[in-house]
């Protein structure tokens, strides 16, 4: 597939090969009269008229090696590969010492109409000749490689069966650029209307897509939107526009955010993200604070690079070329960065493929490194270009754009279920509504995801001012904690382990938030200790914290911290137990400087249980950390 929005790089010499004083294989007049008028046709870029004029000497002599030629280098460099090899394979059969660059040339139109056995035959021939040009001598060496890959990758094929998303999405225009939020519920992408690319949504109701509809015209311009990437919740995009007057290059990276039932007007991504140069093609990362993209920019290895750039306190990072395990001096473009954070897909035309831009795929290692990427295989890359793939955050399933698969007209947008071996890791997601548990009302709150083995948050944000929504993902084999915040009412914790439960289904809450009372609770499910015992553990730091973060913030709030068991042991054990816990977590406030007179603590054993001790979960629930307001 070939998408509009990329700059294409030819890999062609001159069609002007030959001198008009020189001994032709010809010595008839009329054709050397139209070789000639075809040169003088190339010189202006007038290639149609070229055409005709080397057809017009061929039919004069159709022994003219030169007028072939000249003819199959014209149309390689209009894409007309068939064509192409059709005059090269003349020349060859007319001559085949006639230049050993042909052979080169044939090869390349071969790659590119999947004739590998043939391209692998040619470009051995070529690196057996004395061509001086060590240039041309390295790019054969590199599409050799690609027909070495590919009469492998045609010997073992891997899933694929993809499905057009149909006239809902799909039109006799083109639509390509898909991108999804987690819940699989929205789809973004560009259509291109005469020459122009704005941005259509679907959303999808009873497990069908809607009819798509225009974005926004607060997004959508005259100018050309594209290449964009959602965030997981569907409430920011970033994406390329071309030729903005508010640009710095010729194309920018801009931001734009979903305010209500509308988008906020886009802004670009200050320096050094965007230059005076070309920045395109961004995916940002699930915790928003990583932008991949696109450049052109020095420091590079050739050609279009993938870079990434760190939100930090200060603004965008200087963006960092992500090196050449992933770079190439050919093209990398088209990045998409899975929720998990870890896979990288992209297309290139570096490393080894079928022809023209193949999609791969990159790990990270756990040093921080990315691994040598991966070919998706046949029959997902083809010898065409391929590019502009996403994936769900589940991982199974990837979108991507064709005009290859006999759609509804142009490039159409499909869906398939992307082979194991190629998948992410696991990722699920928390999707939730924060209300005041009196008026009812949606809230605003601040969002907080951790992961407690690391330390770190992997979500901030905040619920939605007008319906209290937020949606995080979360990646498999991690425990996590979750806080919601907000001025004026008690702060609501969740615990979601992903450990050993590759195959968890998303989280739905529903979160009612207590005002600052006297005798409102909250349950504090992000403190651990080891099985009977009271010494707290490392994983219940930033829970800690945001119990410390409550209390400065509200100086005049007296708390009880009581400790809860579930009902296995003795009366007696149970109570001692309880007490003990909430004891450590007393003297743990204490140790940071939180006033002993705002705090009390007691253990209540097994005598206050909010489930059933009946099952492993219910007894989990009942072992619990609370605190309660005394007094304001």
């Amino acid at each position: 597939m070939k998408f509009f929005f990329f700059p294409v790089l030819f890999l062609f010499l001159s069609v002007s090969l030959f001198a008009q004083e020189r001994q032709y294989s010809t010595t008839n007049k009329e054709a050397i009269k139209y070789f000639a008028l075809a040169n003088q046709s190339l010189d202006d870029h007038l290639y149609d008229d070229a055409a005709e004029q080397l057809l017009k000497a061929i039919d004069e002599d159709k022994k003219f090696i030169e007028a072939h030629a000249q003819l199959a280098d014209l149309y390689r460099r209009e894409w007309k590969y068939k064509q192409a090899v059709e005059q090269y394979r003349e020349v060859i059969t007319l001559n085949p010492d006639f230049n050993e660059f042909i052979y080169f040339k044939l090869a390349d139109c071969e790659i590119h109409l999947a004739q590998y056995t043939q391209a692998d035959q040619h470009l051995e021939k070529y690196l057996t000749s004395n061509d001086p040009q060590a240039q041309n001598r390295v790019s054969a060496q590199k599409l050799l490689k690609d027909c070495k890959f590919s009469l492998n990758a045609l010997q073992h094929p891997v899933p694929f069966k993809p499905v057009n998303l149909g006239p809902e999405i799909n039109t006799a225009d083109d639509e390509y650029f898909p991108a999804i939020t987690a819940d699989e519920n929205i789809l973004i992408f560009t259509r291109k209307i005469n020459n122009n690319e704005d941005f259509y949504q679907s959303v999808k109701m009873d497990g069908k897509w809607q009819t798509a509809t225009y974005l926004s015209d607060r997004i959508n311009s005259v100018f050309n939107e594209g290449a964009l990437s959602l965030s997981q919740d569907g409430k920011v995009i970033f994406f390329t526009g071309c030729n903005r007057p508010d640009g710095l290059g010729r194309c920018d990276i801009y931001i734009t955010q979903k305010k209500g039932n509308n988008w906020s007007k886009p802004y670009d991504v200050s320096p050094p993200v965007n230059t005076a140069g070309w920045e395109s093609q961004p995916s940002i990362s699930s915790d928003g604070r990583t932008l991949y993209f696109v450049s052109n920019r020095k420091g590079g290895y050739g050609g279009y690079d993938i870079w990434k750039s760190t939100l930090t306190e200060k603004g965008w990072s200087e963006p960092e070329n992500l090196g050449p395990d992933i770079n190439t001096a050919y093209d990398e473009q088209s990045p998409f960065i899975h929720p998990d954070d870890s896979t990288l897909y992209f297309c290139s035309n570096g490393w080894p493929g079928m022809g023209g831009k193949d999609l791969f795929i990159s790990r990270l290692d756990k040093d921080g490194k990315w691994q040598k990427p991966e070919n998706l295989g046949y029959p997902i890359n083809s010898s065409g270009d391929e590019n502009g793939l996403t994936l769900t955050a589940n991982g199974t399933n990837a979108f991507f754009s064709s005009n290859n698969l006999n759609g509804a007209g142009g490039f159409d947008i499909y869906t398939f279920e992307l082979p194991k071996s190629v998948r992410p890791h696991k990722v699920t997601y928390v999707k939730g509504t924060v209300n005041d548990a009196v008026t009812g009302q949606p809230l605003e709150s601040a969002v907080e995801i951790i992961d407690l083995e690391k330390n770190t948050p992997v979500y901030q944000d905040y619920s939605s001012a007008d319906h209290g929504d937020f949606l995080a993902t979360l990646t498999t084999g991690r425990n996590y904690g979750l806080n919601i915040s907000k001025d004026g009412y008690l702060f609501y914790s969740a615990n979601f382990s992903l450990i050993g439960r590759e195959d968890k289904n998303p989280f739905n809450i529903a979160v009612l938030l207590q005002p600052i009372a006297v005798g409102n609770k909250v349950i504090l499910k992000n403190i651990f200790f080891d099985t009977n015992k009271s010494d707290i553990k490392d994983e219940s730091k930033p829970e800690l914290q945001k119990l410390i973060d409550f209390l400065s913030l509200n100086p005049t709030v007296h708390i009880e911290i009581s400790g809860h068991t579930d009902n296995v042991g003795s009366d007696q054990f149970n109570q001692t137990l309880s007490e003990n816990r909430a004891k450590a977590v007393y003297q743990y406030l204490l140790t940071t400087g939180i006033n002993a007179d705002r705090l009390v603590y007691k253990g209540y054993g097994e005598t206050q249980p909010i489930a059933s001790n009946d099952t492993d979960d219910d007894r989990s629930r009942n072992r619990r950390t609370e605190f309660k307001i005394m007094a304001k």
